[in-house]
């Protein structure tokens, strides 16, 4: 199986679809699945057409997680396999930031299971929306391996003792409740996941690309911010967005009860 196959890339007008497309081994995040997910999303963020961007998983979950017979088989190597530990954690953590930091807003549409660092992935995202009865799980520690990695992106998206239990039990919980916590936006019934996530992703699609570009970046960046700095972070930022034409356009339409044309 190539890369492309791995992570398959589908466009619906300016929504980018990207599936985990090995759903024999869970979606598991091996080596190869993982180069070709940071290869995908740095061509859709140099991408101008792409407004908005679905994650999702093929088969009967989104992903368990890292590649467990992959990492067991790296331990042969003379080093114990540290260096390709090492390597394996940097691509995933590269492929998060990636995320991130691409201009375009991501919303994963979770199904099944999202386990360690699938789980992560979902934390990471800038949305999420999941099935009904989804579980989702940081259960690492049940084989002796503490979830590190996925711990910073579920500590910034739970409460810290409800994240600090599900880290040192294993345990799961379901899409409710990981709405109530605050991992995923909401839960809706599968049979309407795929279509209330496109939905979701062509309002996001609509929008300005230069003000969701913009308000993106602020998104992360004010909150590492001290509230005086984050003000003055932000206040900046709505001046050079009122000075664009596009958001004058915009404002002009409001006004006169119009679609805003940002064609040009």
């Amino acid at each position: 199986m190539t890369d492309t196959d791995l992570v398959q890339r589908s466009d619906h007008g300016a929504v980018a679809r990207l599936v985990f497309n090995n759903p024999a081994k869970l979606n598991a995040l091996s080596t190869d699945m993982l180069i070709a997910f940071r290869g995908r999303l740095e061509a859709i963020a140099a991408d101008p057409g792409i407004h908005a961007v679905i994650l999702s998983g093929a088969g009967k979950v989104f992903s368990a997680g890292h590649d467990l017979r992959e990492m067991t088989d790296a331990r042969q190597a003379p080093d114990g396999g540290k260096a390709a530990f090492e390597t394996l954690f940097d691509r995933l953590v590269g492929s998060l930031r990636v995320m991130r930091e691409m201009p375009q807003p991501v919303i994963a549409q979770v199904h099944g299971i999202a386990t360690a660092a699938g789980c992560q992935i979902v934390a990471s995202a800038d949305m999420a929306v999941a099935a009904d009865g989804t579980r989702f799980g940081v259960n690492g520690v049940n084989i002796g391996l503490f979830c590190s990695t996925p711990m910073v992106a579920l500590t910034r998206n739970l409460p810290r003792k409800q994240a600090f239990e599900l880290l040192t039990t294993g345990g799961f919980i379901e899409a409710d409740r990981a709405a109530e916590l605050g991992l995923i936006n909401r839960a809706v019934p599968g049979d309407q996941l795929h279509d209330h996530v496109q939905q979701l992703a062509e309002t996001l699609a609509a929008k300005l690309p230069a003000a969701m570009r913009v308000g993106k970046r602020l998104f992360y960046d004010q909150l590492e911010q001290p509230v005086d700095a984050a003000y003055r972070m932000t206040a900046a930022a709505m001046v050079e967005n009122m000075l664009e034409p596009d958001t004058a356009e915009g404002i002009s339409a409001f006004l006169e009860k119009r679609p805003p044309d940002w064609s040009g």
